[in-house]
């Protein structure tokens, strides 16, 4: 296998686990590397949780080899485990302690621990540092979460959902506490929902349905790959609304200005989104 030393901070080939009859993840390859922002994205039940546990070194594997950070999961030692920073999407942190107590707390668990005091203000929590946990609101919990990610100053940060119940506002504040840590050179491997946010955040992306990668590369690679045609819109002049998918749109447009003499009459022309590829790629695209 590709190691740490050759720039991968994760390296998986022919991942596989069996859960009874159900085949969670059928042969899945990954390579992320070292300080790029990595997004996994899939329905749910497509194998993304279990391979981030696999990963983590909290799930055995049936098959297949797995390096993070230069070792296999299963049998790292604890100083492997300090390296990796792990925001779940279910909060962790008791509720009768202050945010300063709890960082405070969590930062004992790790041998070169950031600096408490400057990772409450990485996260924005300066002015809650004394409340306690349950006074905080849902994004000011979530915050604190990533603030116990990251107080062990790991190389690799592996988010699950982390800004599920966030509104917009909270969302993209969010996004920027992420771009600072990876512009420090944290690796991080994202799983979320919101494709928006995979496309704002991540430097690549990789598909997941039923077990497999079914496509992996930029948010631009994708679209250009899987999603080339585009949807030409316009009104008939009886008032019949009309729509053509072509992978030549400038062609059907030159086309309908011949046939309108000139304007065409409610002339629109989209092109496929990330969120178009990603229904497209995982079956769903019907349910648009």
């Amino acid at each position: 296998m590709t190691t740490y030393a050759n720039g991968l901070a994760v390296d998986v080939r022919g991942l596989r686990k069996q859960y009874g009859d159900v085949t969670a993840v059928d042969g899945i390859d990954l390579e992320i590397r070292r300080g790029e922002v990595f997004g996994l994205l899939g329905p749910n039940g497509a194998g993304k949780s279990t391979t981030v546990e696999i990963l983590q070194g909290n799930r055995d594997r049936d098959g297949g080899e797995v390096s993070v950070l230069g070792a296999d999961p299963a049998r790292a030692a604890r100083a492997w485990r300090s390296k990796i920073g792990i925001v779940w999407q279910d909060e962790s942190a008791p509720a009768e302690l202050t945010v300063r107590e709890t960082v405070r707390h969590f930062a004992r668990y790790y041998p070169r621990p950031r600096d408490p005091e400057k990772v409450i203000g990485l996260v924005g929590l300066e002015a809650k540092a004394d409340s306690r946990i349950k006074g905080l609101s849902g994004g000011q919990r979530r915050r604190l979460d990533v603030a116990l990610g990251v107080i062990g100053d790991p190389e690799l940060l592996l988010l699950d959902e982390p800004t599920t119940g966030f509104d917009p506002a909270a969302r993209r504040q969010f996004w920027e506490l992420i771009r600072t840590l990876a512009d420090e050179g944290t690796t991080i491997l994202l799983t979320t929902h919101y494709l928006e946010e995979a496309e704002e955040l991540a430097d690549r992306l990789a598909v997941v349905a039923k077990g497999r990668v079914v496509a992996e590369g930029t948010a631009s690679a994708l679209r250009n790959r899987f999603g080339s045609e585009a949807i030409v819109e316009w009104t008939e002049a009886d008032g019949r609304n009309r729509r053509e998918r072509t992978g030549t749109p400038t062609r059907t447009v030159t086309e309908l200005t011949r046939r309108f003499d000139g304007e065409i009459p409610g002339l629109r022309i989209s092109r496929p989104t990330l969120e178009d590829v990603y229904l497209r790629l995982t079956g769903q695209e019907d349910a648009r």
